[in-house]
């Protein structure tokens, strides 16, 4: 079979580049049909295409730190992802840059003779309005739902509803929803509960709320409904990216999204990164 990979490397990154143009080269030695992101491609010798167009082929390389694999998450959707770690924690990124060139060209080699690859599914979150026509763009870490600005006199209040029954209702500065991938991101800057990668289960976190109750741990498939008043605006925000407005009173599902992130190779060590938080 031939086999098509997609490499993105961290912007204006000397090392990422570098490393991709090892990629390249040994790939397309072997027969592999090979194209880079945009940015990469202005600064070395490769085919070069919209993240977004790397949908669907066989493999998509990530060279940077777990930001630059969401991004990549974000364009390519279920297309089977390797992360090399150029990063300082690597929670999702497993591969050290002096093994890449092996472990590409090894699943490269895996994919042309068997057709496909081990992988890991990563849940995501899908944020949608129950009272106005809008969806967010998949979150792989979190939905955060909050006033108009966060601090002193920036919250709203905001119930949250957990399988029809109310679990909360206070003014604070915003509620967020973590998947376990999420949990070691912004959940943990608020006080919410690590959980290990292999855990079924979503997070719910209140952001400096004046009545609080304790991070709530819940199964997947549990409807989440947010309802947001008593401010003159709130947000609804996908792993701190894409938002939308929100016209108050308003009300926001959180649920899991149809896609997962699905990782191939080496799989990063959840205790090894934590050692690396602050």
């Amino acid at each position: 079979m031939d086999v098509a990979v997609g490499i993105v490397a961290q912007r204006d990154n000397e090392h990422a580049q570098a490393l991709a143009v090892d990629l390249v080269d040994a790939l397309e030695r072997d027969g592999a049909s090979v194209v880079v992101d945009e940015s990469t491609g202005g600064a070395i010798d490769a085919t070069a295409v919209p993240v977004a167009a790397m949908a669907g082929r066989d493999l998509v390389v990530s060279i940077g730190g777990d930001g630059t694999l969401l991004f990549v998450a974000r364009e390519v959707g279920s297309t089977p992802i390797l992360g090399v770690n150029l990063g300082e924690v690597g929670f999702l990124n497993a591969v050290a840059p002096a093994d890449a060139l092996g472990v590409v060209t090894d699943l490269a080699d895996e994919l042309a003779e068997r057709g496909s690859l081990p992988e890991r599914e990563l849940s995501r979150l899908q944020a949608s309005g129950v009272d106005a026509d809008w969806t967010l763009e998949p979150a792989l870490n979190e939905v955060v739902v909050h006033g108009p600005r966060r601090g002193n006199g920036g919250g709203a209040t905001i119930e949250v509803q957990v399988d029809g029954q109310q679990y909360v209702e206070s003014h604070a500065d915003g509620v967020l929803v973590a998947t376990p991938t999420g949990s070691t991101a912004y959940n943990l800057s608020e006080g919410g509960p690590l959980v290990h990668p292999g855990a079924e289960a979503l997070v719910v976190t209140q952001m400096a709320a004046t009545d609080s109750m304790p991070p709530l741990v819940v199964e997947p498939d549990t409807e989440l409904v947010l309802t947001v008043s008593g401010a003159e605006a709130g947000y609804a925000i996908s792993d701190g990216r894409n938002r939308q407005r929100l016209e108050l009173p308003a009300t926001v599902s959180v649920s899991l999204a149809a896609e997962p992130v699905r990782l191939v190779g080496p799989q990063a060590n959840f205790f090894d990164g934590l050692d690396k938080l602050e």
